[in-house]
């Protein structure tokens, strides 16, 4: 054989291997995938094509230039998943421990460009110590040419990190950036000064699982947006997540064919309790409403008075925003706000329809709530739904109050349809304290104030807690049955697949951060 292809073959072999055969073990015994076997499960077999396979760090100082593995310690490339084009990198930690260096960056940028300039998405899997401290600031400058990419592609081409072991210190950053966090159970974490720095400056003890694993991001902090037991069910909710979204911002999500027939459901029917005051599980009402089986849920564990995540109907993708009455009577408050604002506005970037389910009594009150800003937290939710231009469509099932009724996707903000339920009450506030405050006098003034309460509350339920005012003046576009909702829905979201809409001429708008 030609001396130079054998050469060629054994450089690729020799890539191929990372850190070597003791490394890969040690990955192993982690009970983690290397780098090259996540891209190869997670890519359609064949379809993988490296970029920068051959690729070595320049740093000479502190004897490095006596070690020199191929790649680099991250593998870049494309391919496709479910004959879909995406970019990717996976970072390889039994090279330097996944370390990032100079040019360990160069080749995570290259596949961003080209990913922004193809349109098509760009997937990390994220497994680093963090910055190769032997190059000093030009492992900094490194993160940094990688978060400017990130910042450039945000609404422009979907951004998913999968973190799939350590990721500390600047590192976390790009994650934050990108537009989805996946983490694995028991083998990721993610915080910006790790347990020994959090000791030395706070006293506090704590380990890397308590301060920043899947758990604490996922439930604590809402870093992570879907945590998943092990590497292949990770690279598995990454496809399940990607089937929902499109290439980029100009194009829509692929819709699939799913068979329709009368679509009525009687199921929704005997929903919600006919105390108004008793709780029920909002999933019922999603699972009764989309096609079967579909529902993807995002930050299922975080802020869960409020539910987001994407389904489908009559084979369309949605983004699905609904309070849920089980956790806190179903109350805004400032994580749920910050949660429902941000899912907004990643489907408004990329052309994903907004339904948005409705019981929601109020924002919650109490000094913990106005101390840390409920007023520019729940902004950012009013914020994100006036500003999205793709097709909304309201439901709401039971409370609509006061504030949280403007906030919640209403006809005043730009919603295209909005239903009720007969069970819908939309009103300042519930019967019980409006009637304290409006008969005030003539409660205090009665031989028996409580009667006189419950008789007023029953007048002021009879005026108000009902959909019927708002469907007169035309707030409410219809009150259906709710064995209809999933046939009207269809037909809505059909009727409003080509609307246009334009926001005015401005560099951007100011969201209240």
């Amino acid at each position: 054989m030609n001396p130079k292809i054998t050469a060629l073959q054994e450089k690729i072999e020799q890539a191929k291997l990372g850190g070597g055969q003791k490394r890969i073990a040690k990955q192993h015994e982690k009970k983690k995938l290397t780098a090259r076997e996540r891209v190869s499960y997670f890519l359609d077999e064949g379809s993988f094509e490296e970029i920068g396979i051959l690729v070595t760090h320049r740093t000479t100082d502190f004897g490095m230039e006596k070690e020199l593995y191929y790649g680099d310690g991250v593998i870049t490339g494309y391919g496709t998943v479910r004959g879909r084009l995406v970019y990717i990198f996976a970072q390889d930690f039994t090279v330097f421990g996944g370390a990032l260096s100079e040019t360990h960056a160069e080749k995570i940028c290259k596949v961003m460009d080209l990913a922004v300039q193809v349109g098509a998405p760009i997937i990390g899997l994220n497994d680093s110590g963090g910055a190769r401290i032997q190059e000093g600031v030009r492992s900094l400058g490194g993160y940094a040419d990688i978060f400017y990419r990130n910042v450039r592609a945000s609404g422009v081409i979907p951004q998913i990190s999968a973190i799939m072991g350590p990721c500390a210190g600047g590192a976390v950053y790009s994650p934050a950036i990108t537009d989805f966090t996946l983490m694995v159970e028991d083998t990721s974490y993610m915080f910006v000064t790790g347990p020994n720095v959090v000791k030395t400056v706070t006293n506090e003890e704590v380990t890397s699982e308590e301060l920043g694993g899947a758990s604490t991001h996922s439930s604590k902090s809402g870093v992570a947006h879907i945590t998943s037991p092990n590497d292949i069910q990770c690279l598995e909710d990454l496809k399940k997540l990607l089937s929902y979204i499109p290439q980029n911002n100009k194009e829509k999500p692929k819709k699939i064919s799913y068979p329709l027939t009368d679509e009525i459901r009687d199921v929704l029917t005997d929903i919600i309790p006919d105390n108004p005051n008793k709780p029920y599980d909002m999933h019922e009402v999603i699972h009764g409403i989309i096609d079967t089986d579909s529902f993807f849920e995002i930050h299922q564990n975080y802020a869960e008075n409020i539910i987001v995540g994407f389904a489908r109907i009559g084979g369309r993708s949605i983004g699905i925003v609904a309070n849920q009455p089980m956790f806190l009577a179903g109350v805004l408050d400032v994580n749920s706000s910050k949660k429902a604002a941000r899912f907004t506005r990643f489907c408004d970037c990329f052309n994903i329809p907004l339904l948005v389910i409705v019981d929601v009594p109020g924002f919650l009150p109490g000094t913990d709530q106005e101390w840390n800003g409920i007023i520019v937290h729940g902004a950012k939710l009013l914020y994100a739904l006036s500003e999205a231009t793709v097709p909304r469509v309201t439901l709401i099932t039971r409370k609509a109050y006061g504030g949280a009724y403007d906030v919640m996707n209403s006809k005043h903000i730009g919603a295209d349809l909005n239903f009720a339920w007969p069970s819908a009450e939309i009103a300042v506030m519930g019967a019980k304290g409006a009637s304290e405050i409006i008969f005030r006098k003539e409660i205090k003034a009665a031989d028996d104030p409580t009667a006189k309460l419950l008789e007023k509350e029953q007048e002021y339920a009879e005026k108000f807690a009902n959909p019927y005012r708002a469907a007169q003046r035309g707030f409410i576009d219809e009150v259906i049955l709710p064995k209809n909702t999933r046939r009207k829905l269809i037909k809505a979201f059909t009727m409003l697949e080509n609307k246009e809409a334009k926001l005015p001429n401005k560099k951007h708008g100011n969201i209240p951060l």
